[in-house]
C-alpha cells in the first residue's frame, strides 16, 4: 500500500531522473564515486530537466577523485591558511575551528563527503544553541566558508550546509543620546581642571559626534588627510580596510581648524586612541545613561535623518557602499517622524514657493 502511494506521487522519467507528481518538479538521483546525490533540478518541463541532470553529472565528474578522502580536518586547516581581515576577526574564526578540531567526531580520519547537514546542526545546537545568535551565526559562517572552498577546490560536489539558515538575531536596545546631552558631555569633560587629559579627551569626544565617525577612524586621522581649502578628510576604515571621504561639516570646521592648527604634515590630529573613560565618568557624574563612542556616532546618524539629509548621501558619509540599505534597517525608528514631517508637504494648498502660471485660453 506505501509503495503504491511513493508511486503515485513519484514517477521515474529516465535514468537517473525522477518527477515530483504533485508539483511537477524534476529531481536527479544520481550515485557517483559509492555515494548517491540527489537535487532538484528547478524544472518542470522534460527537455530542461534533461539538460540540467546532464550539466549536475558533469559537475559531479569534475570532482577531483584523488581527494575523495579528504578529511574536515584537512579542509579547516587550508581555510584557516586564507583567513584575512582585522587581526580579532582572524582570532575569532580560529577559535572555532579549534573547537571544531577538538569535538568533532572523526574529523581526522572521515572523508569531508560523508558530513550529513544534521550533524552540523547537531553540532551547532551542542556547541552553540545556548549561546547568542551572533556566536552561532559566527560558528555556522565558518563553516559554511570551509566546505564552500572545499567545493571549490572539487573536493566535494556541493556543500551539505547549503540549506541550513542563520538565526534571526534580536535587535538590541541601543543608548543614543539627544544633541543637547552630548553638549553637556563635551562641556562636563572639558571641565575637569584636574584631569591633565581633560581638553584632548573633550576634543577626541566632539569631533566623534560632530563628524559621526568610530573611535579607531577618529584616531588614525592625520593633518595630511585634511584639506581645508577644499572641505574634505580621507578616512581610513581598519575594519573593511578601505578608504573613504567626508566633508568638513559646518558644525565641525572650527574644532578642525583648532586640530589642525600648528600641527606637521605627518602628525595625527589626536594624541589619544580613546576617551572611554572620560565619557563613562560624565555620563556618571551628569547621571546619564551609559553612552559610548558608537552612540555617538548613531547620535550624528540619527540627527542627520532627522534632518532631512538623504539617507543615501549619510551612507557615503559612514563609509557604505550599499546605498543606505544598512542605514534604513537600524534606523527604522527614526523613520516614521521624519516621515510624518514629510507628509505635511503632500496637502492641497498651492505652496508658498510655487508662482502660479497664467491660463491660456485657446483661440
Amino acid at each position: 500500500m506505501v509503495a503504491n502511494e511513493q508511486n503515485k506521487v513519484w514517477k521515474k522519467s529516465g535514468q537517473c531522473l525522477y518527477r515530483y507528481v504533485p508539483t511537477g518538479h524534476y529531481f536527479a538521483r544520481v550515485r557517483f564515486g559509492g555515494k548517491l546525490y540527489r537535487r532538484k533540478l528547478k524544472a518542470i518541463d522534460y527537455k530542461l530537466a534533461r539538460r540540467k541532470l546532464a550539466e549536475f553529472r558533469n559537475d559531479l565528474s569534475r570532482t577531483d577523485a584523488t581527494k575523495g578522502n579528504t578529511s574536515f580536518a584537512t579542509v579547516l586547516d587550508g581555510y584557516s591558511a586564507t583567513l584575512g581581515g582585522a587581526d580579532t576577526t582572524k582570532a575569532d574564526k580560529r577559535v572555532i575551528i579549534d573547537k571544531l578540531k577538538a569535538t568533532w567526531f572523526g574529523v581526522e580520519t572521515l572523508p569531508l563527503r560523508t558530513i550529513k547537514p544534521s550533524q552540523v546542526t547537531a553540532w551547532l545546537s551542542k556547541h552553540y544553541g545556548e549561546r547568542s545568535a551572533s556566536y552561532y551565526n559566527s560558528a555556522l559562517t565558518v563553516i559554511r566558508d570551509a566546505l564552500d572552498m572545499a567545493v571549490k577546490d572539487k573536493i566535494i560536489i556541493e556543500s551539505p550546509v547549503s540549506g541550513l539558515k542563520y538565526r534571526k538575531r534580536n535587535k538590541p536596545i541601543r543608548l543614543t543620546p539627544t544633541f543637547e546631552q552630548f553638549n553637556q558631555i563635551v562641556n562636563d569633560i572639558r571641565a575637569q581642571r584636574f584631569n591633565a587629559d581633560a581638553q584632548e579627551s573633550g576634543d577626541f569626544i566632539e569631533f566623534l559626534g560632530l563628524a559621526g565617525l568610530g573611535q579607531a577612524e577618529a584616531a588614525s586621522i592625520k593633518r595630511s588627510d585634511v584639506d581645508l581649502d577644499t572641505g574634505h578628510i580621507i578616512i581610513y576604515r581598519h575594519k573593511t580596510d578601505t578608504g573613504f571621504v567626508i566633508p568638513i561639516y559646518p558644525q565641525l570646521r572650527p574644532l578642525v581648524e583648532k586640530l589642525c592648527d600648528g600641527k606637521k604634515h605627518s602628525q595625527r590630529l589626536f594624541k589619544i586612541d580613546q576617551a572611554r573613560k572620560a565619557l563613562t565618568n560624565a555620563c556618571k557624574r551628569l547621571d546619564f545613561s551609559q553612552f559610548t563612542h558608537r552612540s555617538l556616532r548613531r547620535m550624528f546618524i540619527v540627527r542627520a535623518i532627522e534632518r532631512g539629509v538623504d539617507v543615501k548621501v549619510i551612507a557615503e558619509w559612514q563609509g557604505h557602499t550599499d546605498g543606505g540599505k544598512l542605514i534604513l534597517e537600524t534606523y527604522s525608528h527614526v523613520r516614521p517622524e521624519h516621515s510624518n514631517r514629510m507628509a505635511q508637504l503632500m496637502s492641497t494648498d498651492q505652496p508658498e514657493n510655487v508662482i502660479p502660471m497664467k491660463e491660456v485660453k485657446a483661440s
